[in-house]
């Protein structure tokens, strides 16, 4: 199977480093290798289980979104989200380097495991998964999130199936993700002795309620530099 390989590196000096491998299959986009072979209790899916969930306990009896982050709440109990850190993303393509607070570099991190977790709720967000930017801002996040819900309502067109170019879907998305979010932290709160961790999704969550608030104001705000495509100047022709 081939796999799209991300590395995450946070230095902490005094040789202290957390790195995290991560492969996800190039067809689904999903996590592979991610989760270890016994997981916690706070993992079961029965136990804050998300009010939307569509997934039966006698069919998966872990949480998958969950089980995935064990590994962080291992690995970061010993760090306060206010700690900095050295982040530095490798993929095949690019490095990204920064220096951040803990809190921000695991919600980084945590964003992308939430998408390919294979959580039926974050599927829908496995494109930016595939497209990966670390610490994204605002600004950004409601652009690529807005390009992704545009961009597959072209794929839906070529299926036959009825578009939505209003975004209506898109907030219906991130709702279900406040939900996520909220049992999500409900479930950290056991796991998790320090604060960075619960701090992380608290910020996603931000991003998510922000998102559905602002998204129409933010996109107008980018509707200048469209402009041209507005006007329907024409496109040269190829060469």
């Amino acid at each position: 199977m081939e796999t799209f390989k991300i590395r995450y590196c946070f230095k902490f000096g005094k040789g202290i480093d957390e790195v995290f491998e991560l492969q996800l299959d190039t067809e689904k986009f999903e996590l592979h290798g991610n989760t270890p072979e016994t997981l916690p209790s706070w993992t079961k899916l029965d136990f804050h289980q998300c009010p939307n969930c569509p997934l039966d306990v006698r069919d998966v009896p872990h949480c998958p979104l969950a089980a995935n982050l064990v590994n962080i709440v291992k690995r970061f109990d010993a760090f306060l989200s206010y700690n900095d850190t050295h982040m530095v993303v490798t993929t095949k393509d690019r490095m990204i380097s920064q220096i951040t607070t803990v809190q921000r570099a695991v919600g980084s991190l945590m964003g992308l495991l939430i998408a390919a977790s294979g959580c039926p709720h974050t599927v829908y967000f496995r494109p930016m998964a595939r497209f990966h930017l670390p610490l994204a801002n605002d600004e950004e996040t409601v652009y690529r999130a807005a390009s992704m819900y545009l961009l597959a309502q072209y794929f839906i067109r070529k299926a036959g199936q009825d578009v939505d170019f209003d975004l209506a879907g898109l907030r219906s998305i991130y709702r279900n993700i406040q939900l996520i979010n909220y049992t999500i932290a409900e479930r950290l709160r056991v796991a998790s002795k320090s604060d960075s961790v619960l701090n992380a999704i608290v910020d996603l969550d931000i991003y998510a309620q922000t998102l559905t608030i602002v998204i129409e104001e933010s996109l107008e705000e980018l509707e200048a530099i469209f402009q041209p495509y507005i006007d329907k100047s024409p496109i040269p022709p190829g060469v």
